[in-house]
């Protein structure tokens, strides 16, 4: 499947087989592929459904291969369900300026970063299409292309390095938007690019692979005069950038997730690999984002954080506190609470017990965001 360009392991895999997750068309095509046989032989029980519906749904994704065996990706159909179906047909923006402008406009509401400059200027002339500072304090650069051809991941990459070489010039910006509190709390250890195109290749996907830089590849498309959709194509998440030795952001705080793993029980250290690997077996979609003082599940914003105290793991969960029945010594609202990471729902595992409690909750994370 590699050799095809589908990216996918055995976890994958085994969530597969035990109709834990679903199969993507691309990945269906690459299965007939090696397995030489038909889609229509390998969904034939699902193609079976009475419900017409549904089934119309499933074949009007325009599932391709090109003669030499190179997956193209489907046609996302959008429909509005009314007295009838109404289709909306895709496309892209017609403007890179006109779709850097929405993004601008909405940032924190797609991706969950603050938007603080666009057409940002390097010393050495150049400009970066947009910039921010997402939720886990960590900087952010936006490039946006509408042709694939465009060398859009490498011009990201330029971009990064230099703002790695000046971190001075990107806090005297936040400084400017977001105040000196906020930018006393910048985190350089997962600075990353995320790359806006109608289309990318699998070669991009391959290539992002290589580089030692966290890269996100999101893929837009345009449905009518008030619909735009974004889908995560690929995400190279890469190991976090050592601290430099930097004094401490807040007074009286020494908190290092690694280092209060390393001093917790092997009874919580255990408890702890077994969150992770259930959380990340939860969907291809979720990366695992490791800053300073915890640990950050994301989809495209953060999903699930996790802090290591020197008796119990603390998850703070990214839920409406109005849906949650908070149980005092497991779960709490944090709303008003000052605290590492994103989301309002607390809730502490100290033993299995506590751990099976909180399964439903990590669940309901995952998929209500």
């Amino acid at each position: 499947m590699q050799i095809l360009g589908v990216n996918i392991d055995q976890q994958a895999i085994s969530r597969i087989e035990n109709n834990k997750r679903i199969v993507t068309d691309f990945e269906l095509m690459c299965i007939c592929k090696i397995l030489d046989v038909k889609a229509e032989y390998l969904t034939k029980y699902f193609l079976s459904i009475k419900n017409s519906y549904i089934k119309q749904l499933f074949l009007r994704f325009n599932i391709k291969m090109d003669l030499k065996g190179k997956i193209k990706m489907a046609d996302i159909k959008l429909f509005e369900i009314g007295n009838s179906a109404k289709e909306y047909k895709g496309e892209n923006v017609a403007l890179e300026k006109d779709l850097q402008n929405i993004i601008e406009k909405n940032m924190d509401t797609f991706f969950g970063v603050t938007f603080l400059a666009s057409e940002y200027r390097t010393t050495d002339g150049g400009r970066m299409d947009s910039i921010g500072i997402d939720e886990n304090n960590c900087p952010v650069i936006f490039e946006y292309k509408r042709s694939v051809k465009d060398n859009v991941i490498n011009q990201g990459l330029f971009y990064l390095n230099w703002l790695l070489d000046h971190k001075d010039s990107f806090k005297v910006l936040v400084i400017n938007k977001l105040g000196l509190d906020v930018s006393n709390d910048i985190d350089w250890s997962m600075p990353r690019v995320v790359c806006i195109a109608g289309d990318f290749t699998r070669y991009d996907k391959s290539a992002i692979n290589q580089m030692d830089k966290n890269i996100s590849l999101i893929r837009y498309k345009k449905f009518g005069n008030n619909l735009l959709m974004f889908e995560y194509v690929h995400d190279n998440v890469v190991a976090p950038i050592p601290d430099s030795g930097s004094k401490p952001k807040h007074k009286n705080i020494s908190y290092n997730f690694n280092k209060n793993l390393q001093n917790t029980s092997n009874e919580l250290k255990t408890l702890y690999a077994t969150i992770k690997d259930y959380i990340l077996s939860l969907g291809d979609d979720i990366t695992e984002n490791h800053l300073k003082h915890y640990i950050a599940f994301k989809k495209i914003k953060n999903v699930i954080c996790i802090e290591i105290q020197r008796s119990k793991i603390i998850l703070r969960l990214s839920l409406d506190v109005n849906t949650v029945q908070f149980e005092e010594g497991f779960s709490r609202n944090t709303t008003n609470i000052g605290h590492f990471g994103t989301g309002n729902v607390e809730i502490t595992i100290t033993n299995k017990e506590t751990w099976n409690k909180a399964k439903p909750y990590i669940d309901r994370a995952y998929n209500e965001n």
